[in-house]
């Protein structure tokens, strides 16, 4: 058994993980990494970077098939084929391309990683099985990110036709009859996709609406383009398991609703996209003294847990289960370590749909402020009146910002539309710096962009003329 001792030690390779590490060894500690499978996590390798590959081919294939049929600007186009094996060749290639950035970050940093199951055997020492044999770790600090997987239902465990989204990501060929159990934002986003690859796709949610966690305005342009693509829509409908010859998914009315009779949806195959669990058990962490909020790790706003020198970060911890929020805690924590004075205190955490439109939000919406008390003013503006959105025939959505009444300082900004999601950072940025509706209507946008809206929401926020067509 060998043994190496560390200043920090990262259980998980994940965003988190591998951001704590290559930041600590920036820094000129000495930091050993532990990830059991690929370096990146699920986001990089089965989450975020792979579903938008598949949603990109997904969203060319659907504009393909368009334009075989007609578009408002003349163009026409043979009805394409997809190689869907190729499709995923492609995004596999792209995962790997990232993995050996992340590898090339961490070895710059002169992190030592390790392949292999960590299981803790205290709150500084960690045993790890390789494939050349076992290591034992003992470290001064332990930042644990051990990440997040899909969760299953009773009723429907994966395996078989059942699957999660990690499986989605590499089936073999596109499903003829496709059943998403979940309308949150991974259900929308696969479901949606694949109903542009050509799947029949049904929604099942038991919830009254999809994406009930969002701002029900903003969903509203979503469930116009869910309506087009032809996606059955069952809210208020829970999914009660597979029928007898296991063809079908068994669905009725949510508990309390006045209809409970059953019906069966025909599925080839069925995507249970109802959340994401907490990786705690199996890594030893159920056997060391560790506060916990339900099945997450308590940690505070620095990220440390209720043992000395014990972090905790991203989707374990609790809180939004977004990677750039893991991200930015782990560089935190390693700062934290360094010795700097560090806490991690956001004005807001951006969070996106990747649908078609797409949907942005940061901060509050008007609702969430008016239930803080707040007396809000409000400034929308639609694409439709955005000349870059016109030109690019992609004009459905709106960009709105939330701001206090007394001193215009944002309070929260949301937008739904094409391509909105990168207008997340200035959207952020411009909460972080305390800007008030005069600061973003004074600010000069470029000409022709879809940022004008933003601008232009301001200004009518104001009582201002817009001036962006």
């Amino acid at each position: 058994m060998g043994e190496l001792t560390a200043g920090l030690f990262v259980l998980g390779g994940g965003p988190g993980g591998y951001s704590a590490a290559a930041r600590a060894g920036e820094l000129g500690i000495d930091t050993v990494l532990v990830e059991q499978g690929s370096l990146g996590g699920t986001c990089l390798n089965v989450g975020c970077i792979p579903s938008k590959a598949l949603i990109h081919v997904a969203a060319e294939y659907g504009r393909a098939t368009a334009l075989a049929g007609a578009s408002p600007f003349g163009l026409r186009a043979e009805p394409p084929s997809l190689d869907l094996a190729q499709a995923v060749a492609w995004k596999d290639a792209i995962v790997g391309r990232l993995n050996a950035g992340v590898a090339g970050m961490l070895k710059q940093g002169k992190v030592r990683t390790l392949q292999g199951r960590g299981v803790m055997l205290d709150g500084k020492t960690c045993r790890v099985e390789t494939d050349t044999g076992p290591q034992t770790i003992r470290a001064e600090h332990v930042l644990l990110a051990t990440g997040s997987v899909p969760m299953p239902l009773p009723a429907l465990p994966f395996g078989g036709r059942v699957i999660s989204s990690t499986e989605a990501l590499s089936l073999p060929r596109v499903p003829e009859r496709l059943a998403v159990v979940g309308a949150g934002y991974i259900g929308l986003e696969l479901g949606m996709a694949f109903a542009q690859l050509g799947a029949a796709v049904t929604l099942v949610e038991a919830a009254e609406r999809i994406l009930p966690g969002w701002d029900a305005e903003l969903t509203r342009p979503v469930l116009r383009a869910i309506e087009r693509l032809g996606i059955a829509v069952l809210t208020g409908t829970e999914a009660r398991g597979l029928t007898t010859d296991g063809a079908a998914l068994r669905v009725a009315a949510a508990a309390g609703a006045a209809d409970g009779a059953e019906q069966a949806i025909p599925a080839d195959v069925v995507l249970v996209a109802v959340g994401r669990l907490p990786c705690t058990m199996g890594f030893g962490l159920e056997g060391l003294d560790l506060a916990m909020d339900g099945r997450f790790i308590r940690s505070d706003a620095g990220c440390a847990t209720s043992m000395r020198n014990v972090w905790a970060v991203g989707d374990v911890a609790g809180g939004p289960m977004l990677a750039h929020r893991a991200m930015a805690q782990g560089r935190m924590v390693a700062e934290r370590v360094a010795g700097l004075r560090r806490s991690f205190e956001p004005v807001a955490i951006p969070a996106i749909c990747f649908t078609s439109p797409e949907v942005v939000s940061v901060g509050l919406s008007p609702v969430e402020a008016r239930r803080a008390g707040q007396e809000v003013r409000v400034g929308q503006y639609p694409f439709t009146g955005n000349g870059r959105a016109l030109t690019e025939a992609a004009e459905e959505g709106f960009v709105r910002l939330v701001a206090r009444a007394d001193t215009h300082l944002l309070l929260g900004i949301q937008a739904v539309g094409a391509g909105v999601a990168e207008l997340a950072a200035g959207f952020a940025l411009a909460l972080e710096m305390g800007a008030r509706l005069e600061d973003v209507a004074g600010t000069i946008h470029a000409h022709p962009t879809r940022s004008e809206a933003f601008h232009d929401a301001a200004l009518r926020a104001i009582g201002q003329t817009q001036h962006s067509t």
